[in-house]
């Protein structure tokens, strides 16, 4: 039996593009790493069915534009019929693009560029290292995707939620799979919730295209965190990433944004840790979600928070897309409690909720 953090057995690869010279290139450099085996090739959505059926990957790679069905349309189908790890390579997904975000809200596990002039040998190392990351931390377990329609409920405001507020704020990190999990805490939280600041690992220019996304989804105010703005209920502000991380800092009895000029933590800027630690100050009027991810970013910054009386919150193992980051935070006594998807946003208005 082949374990998800075992990697002693090759994982097979199977490439989706239309290009015969990308997929020639992808071959020959996924082939030369020995954790994976390319099984086979596929020049549209539709071989590709046939070839997942007959072969059965553990992973695969896909373009976004190809001949018949699109690659986006693809994976949608993928993930809702037959879920598994997809890397998108496409020169579609640059960065700044909306399909780039939409294809990680619909739980393809990274997103990366294929350069519009030549593939360099860096290029094809990430690409090696996120399709190998993508098997050996997911496995194959289900993948929890989520693509709203147009008629998806999502959460109304509850009455005198805004106006029994007493200052609290909640702090939520994420990274791998972390725009569906957002987007899922986001669509069963009240409209007039306590503000949310949102650190997720991804490029600046990702952040930007999510943000808006956000905003064009649900009726709560989303804006890119900007130093200075003053968290109000009903408000979500997502770190803008770049090379400032985004924390939040007490003045008077307010709370506000602010942007950190530090170098990366945890090789990640924004970092969880970062939003975290800032809070240190207020941790009693704090709610802490950690949300899924690789790595560990976050834990520490929980730790001090949970110390100081902050609420403290994770999403649970059999949620979670990588159980990397709750895991690390639980691990050292960060949590206070660890839950499905679905329960985190009434668990942290609870307190609030608790006052009407």
């Amino acid at each position: 039996m082949k374990h998800a953090n075992d990697m002693t057995v090759p994982r097979r690869v199977l490439i989706v593009d239309d290009s015969p010279a990308i997929r020639a290139v992808l071959a020959h450099a996924l082939s030369n790493d020995p954790r994976l085996e390319v099984v086979g090739e596929a020049s549209d959505a539709y071989e590709a069915r046939g070839l997942i059926k007959s072969l059965n990957p553990d992973v695969i790679t896909l373009d976004v534009e190809m001949p018949r069905m699109s690659g986006l349309d693809f994976l949608e189908r993928l993930m809702r019929l037959r879920p598994m790890p997809v890397v998108m390579f496409s020169s579609v997904t640059q960065a700044g693009s909306d399909n780039a975000v939409r294809a990680l809200s619909l739980g393809a596990f990274d997103v990366l560029p294929k350069p519009l002039s030549g593939i360099s040998k860096a290029d094809l190392l990430s690409l090696r290292d996120a399709v190998a990351s993508a098997v050996v931390n997911t496995g194959s377990s289900k993948r929890d995707s989520w693509e709203p329609s147009k008629g998806t409920p999502v959460a109304q405001s509850v009455p005198e939620m805004a106006r029994k507020w007493g200052g609290e704020v909640i702090l939520i990190g994420a990274s791998t799979g972390g725009v569906a999990a957002f987007e899922k805490v986001l669509s069963t939280m009240p409209r007039n919730a306590p503000p949310i600041v949102l650190s997720q690992h991804m490029p600046e220019a990702f952040l930007s295209s999510f943000c808006g996304r956000l905003a064009q989804l649900f009726p709560h105010d989303v804006q890119l965190a900007a130093d200075g703005l003053e968290l109000k209920p009903g408000n979500v502000y997502v770190s803008p990433g770049g090379a400032l991380h985004t924390g939040v800092a007490l003045r008077g009895s307010k709370v506000y944004c602010s942007l950190i000029d530090k170098p990366k933590r945890n090789g990640h800027c924004p970092s969880v840790d970062e939003l975290f630690f800032s809070a240190q100050e207020f941790a009693s009027r704090v709610h802490a979600v950690i949300l899924t991810g690789l790595g560990r970013d976050g834990a520490e910054g929980m730790k001090a928070l949970h110390d100081g009386g902050a609420h403290c919150v994770a999403q649970d193992r059999d949620s979670c897309v990588v159980y990397g980051m709750p895991r690390a935070a639980v691990e050292i006594g960060a949590v206070d409690a660890q839950v499905p998807l679905d329960e985190i946003s009434s668990l942290v208005c609870k307190p609030v909720r608790a006052k009407l």
